[in-house]
Protein backbone atom coordinates (compact mmCIF):
# COMPACT_ATOMS: atom_id res chain seq x y z
CA UNK A 1 0.00 0.00 0.00
CA UNK A 2 1.50 3.06 -0.90
CA UNK A 3 2.05 5.16 2.46
CA UNK A 4 -0.04 8.68 2.15
CA UNK A 5 1.39 11.26 5.58
CA UNK A 6 -2.28 11.38 6.08
CA UNK A 7 -2.58 7.51 7.16
CA UNK A 8 -0.03 8.08 9.56
CA UNK A 9 -1.72 11.27 11.29
CA UNK A 10 -4.73 9.40 11.21
CA UNK A 11 -3.06 5.98 13.25
CA UNK A 12 -1.71 8.90 15.54
CA UNK A 13 -4.83 9.89 16.56
CA UNK A 14 -6.28 6.69 16.82
CA UNK A 15 -4.15 5.78 19.42
CA UNK A 16 -4.25 9.12 21.01
CA UNK A 17 -7.40 9.36 21.70
CA UNK A 18 -8.91 5.33 21.30
CA UNK A 19 -11.43 6.33 18.84
CA UNK A 20 -12.46 8.97 16.06
CA UNK A 21 -15.35 9.33 13.89
CA UNK A 22 -15.35 9.68 10.17
CA UNK A 23 -17.03 13.08 10.69
CA UNK A 24 -14.43 14.12 13.15
CA UNK A 25 -11.64 12.84 10.91
CA UNK A 26 -13.63 14.76 7.44
CA UNK A 27 -13.40 18.03 9.24
CA UNK A 28 -9.80 17.71 10.35
CA UNK A 29 -8.33 16.75 7.17
CA UNK A 30 -10.78 18.59 4.67
CA UNK A 31 -11.68 15.81 2.56
CA UNK A 32 -14.74 13.96 1.22
CA UNK A 33 -16.14 11.04 4.03
CA UNK A 34 -15.47 8.64 0.76
CA UNK A 35 -12.09 9.57 1.09
CA UNK A 36 -11.75 8.76 4.69
CA UNK A 37 -13.47 5.28 4.33
CA UNK A 38 -10.98 4.95 1.77
CA UNK A 39 -8.22 6.09 4.51
CA UNK A 40 -9.99 3.39 7.40
CA UNK A 41 -10.35 0.48 5.31
CA UNK A 42 -6.70 0.72 4.01
CA UNK A 43 -5.65 1.27 7.33
CA UNK A 44 -8.09 -1.51 8.77
CA UNK A 45 -7.10 -3.94 6.54
CA UNK A 46 -3.24 -3.63 7.75
CA UNK A 47 -4.43 -3.86 11.04
CA UNK A 48 -3.02 -0.38 12.18
CA UNK A 49 -6.46 0.00 13.38
CA UNK A 50 -9.62 -1.38 13.89
CA UNK A 51 -12.54 0.36 11.50
CA UNK A 52 -16.44 0.47 12.62
CA UNK A 53 -19.16 1.58 11.44
CA UNK A 54 -19.11 5.21 11.94
CA UNK A 55 -15.13 5.42 12.94
CA UNK A 56 -12.02 3.24 13.92
CA UNK A 57 -10.74 2.34 17.42
CA UNK A 58 -6.87 1.29 17.96
CA UNK A 59 -6.45 -2.60 16.62
CA UNK A 60 -6.59 -5.77 18.28
CA UNK A 61 -3.41 -6.91 20.13
CA UNK A 62 -3.50 -10.21 19.03
CA UNK A 63 -1.97 -9.60 14.95
CA UNK A 64 0.87 -7.37 13.56
CA UNK A 65 0.67 -5.16 10.46
CA UNK A 66 1.80 -7.27 7.42
CA UNK A 67 5.42 -7.59 6.64
CA UNK A 68 5.77 -5.22 3.73
CA UNK A 69 3.25 -2.32 5.43
CA UNK A 70 6.24 -2.55 8.68
CA UNK A 71 8.85 -2.76 6.24
CA UNK A 72 8.03 0.60 4.03
CA UNK A 73 6.78 2.19 7.62
CA UNK A 74 9.42 4.69 8.92
CA UNK A 75 11.83 3.11 6.49
CA UNK A 76 14.32 5.97 6.45
CA UNK A 77 13.95 6.71 10.61
CA UNK A 78 15.06 2.67 10.99
CA UNK A 79 18.02 3.59 8.33
CA UNK A 80 19.49 6.76 11.19
CA UNK A 81 18.62 4.16 14.06
CA UNK A 82 20.22 1.43 12.35
CA UNK A 83 23.52 3.72 11.80
CA UNK A 84 23.93 4.72 15.29
CA UNK A 85 23.65 1.31 16.42
CA UNK A 86 26.44 0.45 14.80
CA UNK A 87 28.71 2.60 16.00
CA UNK A 88 28.36 0.54 19.34
CA UNK A 89 29.42 -2.69 17.69
CA UNK A 90 33.25 -3.17 16.94
CA UNK A 91 34.99 -4.86 14.50
CA UNK A 92 35.88 -8.51 15.31
CA UNK A 93 32.36 -8.65 17.32
CA UNK A 94 30.30 -11.42 17.80
CA UNK A 95 26.32 -10.93 17.72
CA UNK A 96 22.55 -11.99 17.58
CA UNK A 97 20.58 -10.46 15.42
CA UNK A 98 16.38 -10.81 15.48
CA UNK A 99 13.71 -10.93 13.06
CA UNK A 100 11.80 -7.50 12.47
CA UNK A 101 12.39 -4.48 9.92
CA UNK A 102 14.56 -2.67 12.50
CA UNK A 103 16.87 -6.05 13.06
CA UNK A 104 17.29 -6.00 9.23
CA UNK A 105 18.26 -2.43 8.75
CA UNK A 106 20.92 -2.52 11.69
CA UNK A 107 22.06 -6.04 9.08
CA UNK A 108 22.30 -3.11 6.40
CA UNK A 109 24.14 -0.43 8.13
CA UNK A 110 26.88 -3.44 9.45
CA UNK A 111 27.43 -4.52 5.98
CA UNK A 112 28.80 -0.97 4.88
CA UNK A 113 31.94 -0.90 6.92
CA UNK A 114 32.50 -3.27 9.50
CA UNK A 115 35.11 -6.51 9.45
CA UNK A 116 35.37 -9.86 10.80
CA UNK A 117 31.81 -9.78 12.40
CA UNK A 118 30.22 -13.37 13.16
CA UNK A 119 26.04 -13.33 13.17
CA UNK A 120 23.76 -15.61 14.05
CA UNK A 121 20.49 -15.09 13.46
CA UNK A 122 16.64 -16.58 12.98
CA UNK A 123 15.87 -13.99 10.11
CA UNK A 124 16.31 -15.07 6.23
CA UNK A 125 16.67 -11.62 4.84
CA UNK A 126 19.37 -10.71 7.45
CA UNK A 127 21.35 -13.71 6.36
CA UNK A 128 20.27 -12.76 2.73
CA UNK A 129 21.77 -9.07 3.42
CA UNK A 130 24.95 -10.25 5.04
CA UNK A 131 25.94 -13.49 3.88
CA UNK A 132 28.03 -11.96 0.37
CA UNK A 133 29.86 -10.12 2.60
CA UNK A 134 33.16 -11.84 2.91
CA UNK A 135 34.61 -9.92 6.34
CA UNK A 136 30.82 -11.29 7.77
CA UNK A 137 30.61 -14.95 8.44
CA UNK A 138 26.80 -15.91 9.00
CA UNK A 139 25.20 -18.67 10.88
CA UNK A 140 21.45 -18.84 10.18
CA UNK A 141 19.38 -20.99 12.78
CA UNK A 142 17.47 -24.18 12.01
CA UNK A 143 13.61 -24.32 12.43
CA UNK A 144 10.12 -23.53 10.95
CA UNK A 145 10.30 -20.99 7.96
CA UNK A 146 7.82 -18.22 8.64
CA UNK A 147 6.61 -17.25 5.07
CA UNK A 148 5.18 -13.80 5.74
CA UNK A 149 8.47 -12.56 6.91
CA UNK A 150 11.13 -14.82 6.89
CA UNK A 151 11.62 -15.29 10.20
CA UNK A 152 12.46 -19.06 11.84
CA UNK A 153 11.42 -20.18 15.33
CA UNK A 154 10.06 -23.31 16.72
CA UNK A 155 12.39 -25.65 19.12
CA UNK A 156 14.92 -26.27 16.78
CA UNK A 157 15.67 -22.57 16.74
CA UNK A 158 15.63 -22.52 20.59
CA UNK A 159 18.08 -25.51 20.58
CA UNK A 160 20.56 -24.18 18.22
CA UNK A 161 20.61 -20.43 19.26
CA UNK A 162 21.11 -22.04 23.15
CA UNK A 163 24.53 -23.47 22.12
CA UNK A 164 25.51 -19.82 21.53
CA UNK A 165 26.98 -17.03 24.26
CA UNK A 166 27.72 -13.62 22.04
CA UNK A 167 28.66 -10.09 22.71
CA UNK A 168 25.85 -8.38 21.54
CA UNK A 169 22.14 -8.79 20.90
CA UNK A 170 20.31 -7.32 18.55
CA UNK A 171 16.28 -7.08 19.18
CA UNK A 172 13.13 -5.49 17.64
CA UNK A 173 10.37 -5.25 19.04
CA UNK A 174 6.27 -4.87 18.25
CA UNK A 175 5.46 -2.74 21.17
CA UNK A 176 6.43 -1.14 24.24
CA UNK A 177 3.66 -1.03 27.20
CA UNK A 178 3.75 2.18 29.19
CA UNK A 179 5.04 0.31 31.98
CA UNK A 180 8.05 -0.73 30.45
CA UNK A 181 6.93 -4.54 29.54
CA UNK A 182 8.50 -5.16 26.31
CA UNK A 183 5.35 -6.90 23.87
CA UNK A 184 5.05 -8.94 20.49
CA UNK A 185 2.39 -10.77 18.79
CA UNK A 186 3.93 -14.16 18.33
CA UNK A 187 4.55 -16.65 21.18
CA UNK A 188 7.34 -18.94 19.51
CA UNK A 189 9.00 -15.39 18.26
CA UNK A 190 9.05 -14.06 21.88
CA UNK A 191 10.86 -17.95 23.34
CA UNK A 192 13.88 -17.06 21.22
CA UNK A 193 14.05 -13.28 21.67
CA UNK A 194 14.05 -14.16 25.61
CA UNK A 195 16.78 -17.06 24.51
CA UNK A 196 18.94 -13.93 22.92
CA UNK A 197 18.68 -11.49 25.79
CA UNK A 198 20.06 -14.86 28.02
CA UNK A 199 22.96 -15.56 26.23
CA UNK A 200 24.08 -11.54 24.81
CA UNK A 201 26.08 -10.00 27.05
CA UNK A 202 25.09 -6.70 26.08
CA UNK A 203 21.42 -6.66 24.47
CA UNK A 204 20.39 -3.67 22.13
CA UNK A 205 16.87 -2.21 21.31
CA UNK A 206 16.47 -0.58 17.81
CA UNK A 207 12.85 0.88 17.99
CA UNK A 208 11.33 3.32 15.92
CA UNK A 209 8.84 5.75 18.10
CA UNK A 210 5.32 4.08 16.89
CA UNK A 211 5.92 1.21 19.28
CA UNK A 212 5.77 3.31 21.99
CA UNK A 213 2.70 2.77 23.97
CA UNK A 214 1.49 0.41 20.99
CA UNK A 215 -0.17 -3.03 22.10
CA UNK A 216 0.85 -6.97 21.27
CA UNK A 217 -0.56 -10.13 23.24
CA UNK A 218 2.57 -11.51 24.34
CA UNK A 219 5.37 -10.16 26.99
CA UNK A 220 8.57 -10.63 26.20
CA UNK A 221 10.39 -9.19 29.38
CA UNK A 222 10.89 -5.38 30.28
CA UNK A 223 12.68 -2.61 29.08
CA UNK A 224 14.96 -2.82 32.08
CA UNK A 225 16.90 -6.48 31.21
CA UNK A 226 18.13 -4.17 28.41
CA UNK A 227 21.95 -2.31 27.79
CA UNK A 228 21.13 0.39 25.68
CA UNK A 229 18.07 1.42 23.36
CA UNK A 230 18.21 3.37 20.43
CA UNK A 231 15.17 5.73 18.53
CA UNK A 232 14.77 8.44 16.24
CA UNK A 233 12.03 10.69 19.38
CA UNK A 234 11.57 10.84 23.32
CA UNK A 235 9.85 8.20 24.21
CA UNK A 236 6.50 9.12 26.41
CA UNK A 237 7.53 10.29 30.25
CA UNK A 238 6.54 7.11 31.48
CA UNK A 239 9.00 4.66 29.86
CA UNK A 240 11.59 7.03 30.17
CA UNK A 241 11.27 7.58 34.07
CA UNK A 242 11.42 3.27 33.71
CA UNK A 243 15.08 3.98 31.73
CA UNK A 244 16.06 6.79 34.58
CA UNK A 245 15.65 4.22 37.26
CA UNK A 246 17.08 1.24 35.98
CA UNK A 247 20.11 3.85 34.60
CA UNK A 248 19.95 2.14 30.61
CA UNK A 249 21.53 4.60 28.12
CA UNK A 250 18.56 6.33 25.21
CA UNK A 251 20.08 7.44 22.19
CA UNK A 252 17.65 9.70 19.94
CA UNK A 253 18.36 9.83 16.77
CA UNK A 254 17.04 12.52 14.40
CA UNK A 255 16.48 12.32 11.23
CA UNK A 256 20.13 14.29 10.47
CA UNK A 257 22.06 11.32 12.57
CA UNK A 258 22.15 14.19 15.20
CA UNK A 259 21.77 12.03 18.77
CA UNK A 260 20.70 13.06 21.90
CA UNK A 261 21.69 10.81 24.68
CA UNK A 262 20.27 9.98 27.98
CA UNK A 263 21.44 8.13 31.61
CA UNK A 264 25.13 8.06 30.95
Amino acid sequence: MKQIPRHQQIVELVKKQGYVSTDELVERFNVSPQTIRRDLNELADDNRIRRYHGGATIPLSSENTSYNTRKALNFNEKDVIAEEVVKHIPDGATLFIDIGTTPEAVARALNKNHKQLRVVTNNINVATILYPNPEIKVILAGGEVRNRDGGIVGEATLDFVKQFRLDFGILGISGIDFDGSLLDFDYHEVRVKQVIIDNSRSVFLAVDHTKFGRNAMVKLGNIAQLNMIFTNKQPPEEILSILKEASIPLEVVDANGATDEENK
